[in-house]
């Protein structure tokens, strides 16, 4: 029997059968030994008593938090209150890039401020899909709710940016209301640390994930960074210099494209950032 697991907690995991079974499972004995943990998100195999006796092969893993199999992230950033934080915005978008998960930005809270352009207009010219939304009056939900159909979704972003008031919305008539997401930390009101999967169509999930706003994977080692910023690519082999760093050296196809407007100035500014804190502490 093959199932998902849907949550996690001590000793205990709940999984969903490919027959659509909720089953509270724990792992056979030998897993402990060889310290095989299955994740939320894990495809497990259980035995006939349905013990989890085999975790199939991950597409990606999350250390924090931990989750395994997400295929989709939607970073979200109000327009105000609190104001767009670029620099979070592109350093999870290296991480996400690094995973190699469908990617998309969405703008909340256009209610209050619906001068956005410039940053919609950066990010879609890289080639990353943008949409807005105001989750208070409904505002885009629908549009969103498509673009979920058939994925494992996370949601990340800022305290206050408005990721429980979207999901809340999409989910309302999937989710009961003591498990409505509540405003900080994206959980249940009533419900445990754990991070969870929730069902609310088929094949498609979207991950309740405590601490997503800040999530870790494997590290990136500064030589790889300008891998992560794709609007790089096309001009990396312009540079003079194999392992050009694009900050000092003279003749770089990158800093080039910076001068004649074809890379954002902000953002190559961030990648200059996020490389010396890469340089300086080795990995995230």
């Amino acid at each position: 029997m093959v199932g998902r697991v849907l949550k996690v907690e001590p000793s205990v995991y709940k999984v969903k059968t490919e027959e659509g079974k909720i089953l509270r499972c724990v792992a056979k004995g030998n897993m402990r030994f060889l310290k095989l943990k299955p994740l939320v998100g894990d495809i497990v195999g259980l035995n006939a008593e349905w013990a989890i006796d085999k975790i199939y092969p991950r597409d990606n893993e999350f250390i924090r938090p931990p989750i395994a199999n997400i295929n989709q992230i939607i970073m979200v950033m109000a327009t105000t209150n609190p104001k767009p934080d670029l620099m979070l915005l592109d350093k999870q978008l290296v991480m996400a890039e690094k995973i190699g998960l469908d990617i998309l930005i969405c703008i909340n809270k256009i209610d209050l401020k619906d001068d956005c352009d410039d940053i919609i207009d950066t990010y879609e010219k890289i080639g990353y899909q943008v949409i807005t939304t105001d989750a208070k009056n409904g505002l885009g939900i629908e549009k969103l709710a498509v673009l979920l159909k058939g994925k494992i979704t996370a949601f990340t972003g800022n305290s206050g940016v408005g990721k429980s008031a979207l999901t809340n919305n999409i989910f309302r008539d999937v989710i009961s209301e003591e498990g409505l997401v509540s405003d900080k930390t994206l959980k249940g009101k009533h419900t445990t640390k754990y991070v969870e999967l929730f069902e609310i169509a088929p094949d498609t999930y979207i991950a309740d994930t405590p601490g997503f706003s800040s999530y870790d994977v494997q590290g990136i080692s500064y030589k790889d960074l300008d891998k992560y910023f794709i609007e790089f690519l096309p001009h990396i082999s312009e540079c003079e210099f194999r392992g050009c760093t694009h900050i000092k050296e003279k003749k770089c196809g990158v800093k080039n494209a910076v001068e004649k407007m074809k890379i954002d100035k902000g953002r190559y500014e961030r990648y200059c950032t996020l490389y010396q804190k890469l340089k300086e502490d080795k990995k995230w």
